[in-house]
């Protein structure tokens, strides 16, 4: 397997395995803090910059929608330049909107600069292709899983700790004007701080990094002829597409629910800034531990069961993610609603760690694009829902739409079948990893 590791080791950092994971997902982390650090926050903007509803919904579909430009983008990036540089340039370049944005003086530069921190999204991407690069099939699931729900934990944080932190601001005397400014400087901070940290530590795969490595005539899967290639491949897949709009189903839901969710129990229950954002907060930590279960799970039912039963589970948990979302919908006091929020989340982020837990069993040879794509299919989601709540008009009506169409979508991910060779092969590799 190319020196991929066959075990996650949690407490090491002795290998570049273990550090690349570490790293991804505390960058990951840091990126999906800052993308959604203003949203706990917007029952203030709306009340500085004197937003209407509509500026409201533009603000969020602006959140969203330039992310999936970059996702498409960085995954051929990855190929071509590797992670290491990847990262650390995204990184370095996407803490300049994140500070920027508390220098808005109205809605307009607001809006703009807004959209343009929507590229830190495009993290994501990068933080499965160098798991997916760095772990082999026996662990990648449960990996890339892990990775990515402990760096999306980043936007439940931000849910509950921008309050607090802007609280914390205005009881050392500073008014409510220049108070949340402060407060989101932090996250363009940490960015960079971020930046400097995967440059020293990081390296692209296991043997080294990639400049280096073709340096030395060494082939690379997936950036051999350069990224671009990468994407083209990725995109004549049918399997991508149908991922495509899987991963729309339920990323493109979680990402609308961090925008939406402190103001809906704000507005629907009448509850504080602090008890919406705590109460908006708990959607996003499920990532903590429901991505990794749902990888985890994948990688089990392989075990068993081949390639096939990873679709399977994937079908299974948008389904239920759909029917919860039919039931936050429609509760009408606070407490069931939370209920109901815990119990679609669950679903939602365990889907989405099983789709990205088959995302490297697509095409190894066209990884980035297949990465990049599948990924890209999450903002769409978001930005759809952000356009068919601006259409309704209301948000719980919206969110039933939302839980239908989780329902259909779920269809995709069981129509999903591979080649008798493709299985053979991706098996040859599975049983070598055990071996090892």
């Amino acid at each position: 397997m190319n020196g991929k590791a066959t075990r996650i080791e949690l407490l090491s950092l002795r290998t570049p395995q273990m550090r690349a994971f570490h790293l991804s997902w505390m960058a990951f982390f840091v990126c999906f803090f800052a993308w959604f650090a203003c949203a706990p926050l917007m029952p203030v903007l709306k009340g500085e910059f004197h937003l209407t509803p509509a500026q409201i919904a533009n603000i969020n579909i602006a959140a969203v929608a330039v992310t999936i430009l970059v996702r498409l983008v960085i995954g051929p990036m990855c190929d071509r330049f590797g992670p290491r540089k990847t990262y650390t340039a995204l990184l370095a370049l996407g803490a300049i909107p994140v500070l920027g944005v508390a220098l808005a003086r109205n809605y307009e530069t607001f809006l703009v600069f807004r959209l343009l921190i929507g590229a830190v999204g495009a993290s994501f991407v990068i933080t499965q292709y160098h798991t997916s690069v760095m772990f082999a099939p026996n662990v990648v699931g449960t990996a890339n899983a892990a990775s990515a729900g402990w760096g999306n934990a980043g936007g439940g944080v931000a849910q509950g700790a921008m309050p607090l932190l802007l609280a914390a601001v205005l009881m050392l005397g500073v008014d409510h004007a220049l108070g949340w400014r402060l407060a989101l400087l932090v996250p363009g901070v940490l960015m960079l701080a971020m930046a400097a940290l995967y440059w020293r530590y990081a390296q692209d795969c296991p043997q080294g990094n990639y400049a280096e490595l073709r340096a030395r005539g060494i082939a690379i899967d997936g950036g051999k002829k350069g990224g671009w290639d990468s994407f083209r491949a990725a995109s004549a897949n049918y399997r991508v597409w149908l991922l495509f709009i899987t991963y729309g189903a339920c990323f493109g839901v979680e990402l609308f629910i961090h925008n939406v969710a402190a103001s809906y129990y704000v507005d629907r229950f009448g509850l504080s800034l602090g008890s919406a954002g705590m109460a908006a907060a708990s959607f996003g930590l499920l990532a903590l531990f429901a991505r990794a279960l749902g990888g985890w799970l994948s990688d089990k039912v392989a075990r068993r069961r081949g390639l096939d039963a990873r679709t399977t589970l994937l079908f299974v948990l948008i389904l239920g993610e759909g029917l919860g979302l039919l039931w936050f919908a429609h509760a009408d006091h606070f407490a069931l609603a939370l209920a109901a929020m815990l119990a679609f989340g669950l679903f939602t982020h365990m889907a989405c760690g099983a789709t990205y837990a088959l995302v490297p069993f697509i095409d190894r040879k066209a990884l980035g694009g297949v990465a990049g794509i599948i990924g890209a299919g999450g903002n769409v989601g978001a930005v759809a829902a952000g356009f068919l709540l601006k259409g309704l008009g209301n948000l719980q009506l919206t969110l039933s739409v939302l839980g239908l169409v989780a329902v259909g979508a779920a269809l995709c991910a069981i129509a999903i079948r591979f080649s008798a060779d493709h299985k053979a092969s991706e098996q040859a590799l599975y049983d070598n990893a055990l071996a090892n």
